[in-house]
């Protein structure tokens, strides 16, 4: 190869290692060209794969800063230089292993330190990139949802609040003013009603003259069945025309049991 021709492969493989996120060294001795193109194609879309010089593949190295591949670059020499995801470019490599025992995964490089093949190997048993980030985009969902339901539960609790002081409102507005509200009763009462008036005692009748009371009303004092004798004018003058009769009975010396109106009557006959 020309000297032109050699700064210009060093220049591409050096632009390879940069441009790269990782680099996976293999020997691809014993491989056909077909198998080759088959395993580019199982590459394609995560990684390009080149056959190399190993001379001129230690001085891009070197310039790109990953000589770390030095040691390794022995034998027929090929690089799959990955641009897409690792774990995929591993997975790729170690299934076509599987079907193709003769390529041989050396090591390699990946964000800029060194692998060994057993690392590769085990790169390759991860999930892939894309499962992984619906993994993490689950988890941050589920978190995202615990977030939302922790802050929710205030807001819930405030509106039930809001709701139950809007519906008390409406049954009482003088809460709205800073008053305590009207107290329910404790329970439901009938209204108390008008008390009775006192009944309408009958007037008090005249007294009836104590002589006029007649038989069967109850006595002055309580006593039943026996009757009072009226006090009355008629009945003291009575008394005092007894009293004179018996003062003209002692005058005249007349026997106590003449009866003075019999008297009377014959001596004005």
């Amino acid at each position: 190869m020309a000297r032109p021709d050699k700064a210009a492969a060093v220049a591409e493989l050096t632009d390879a290692f940069r441009d790269s996120s990782a680099a996976v060294l293999t020997e691809y001795r014993g491989l056909t060209v077909a198998q080759l193109k088959e395993l580019r194609r199982s590459l394609a879309g995560n990684a390009t794969y080149s056959v190399v010089k190993n001379t001129l593949t230690k001085i891009a190295a070197r310039e790109a800063g990953v000589d770390t591949l030095e040691p390794l670059l022995e034998g027929p020499s090929a690089i799959a230089f990955v641009t897409g995801d690792p774990v995929e470019v591993a997975k790729s490599l170690r299934n076509f292993g599987r079907d193709h025992p003769l390529l041989v995964v050396k090591g390699g490089v990946l964000d800029g330190r060194a692998i060994t093949a057993d690392e590769v190997r085990r790169l390759a048993d991860l999930e892939s990139r894309e499962v992984l980030l619906a993994k993490l985009a689950g988890g941050l969902n589920a978190s995202a949802q615990k977030l939302v339901s922790t802050l929710a539960a205030p807001l819930q609790q405030l509106a039930r609040l809001l709701g139950a002081l809007e519906a008390k409102a409406q049954a009482d507005p003088s809460i709205l003013g800073g008053g305590a509200g009207t107290s329910a009763p404790a329970t439901d009462e009938a209204p108390a009603t008008d008390e009775a008036p006192a009944t309408d005692e009958a007037p008090a009748a005249d007294e009836a003259p104590a002589g006029d009371t007649t038989e069967g009303e109850m006595p002055s004092d309580g006593t039943p069945g026996i009757e009072e004798i009226p006090s009355t004018p008629d009945a003291t003058a009575a008394g005092d025309d007894g009293a004179e009769a018996q003062a003209v009975a002692d005058a005249v010396d007349v026997p106590a049991d003449t009866d003075v109106a019999e008297g009377d009557a014959t001596s004005t006959s």
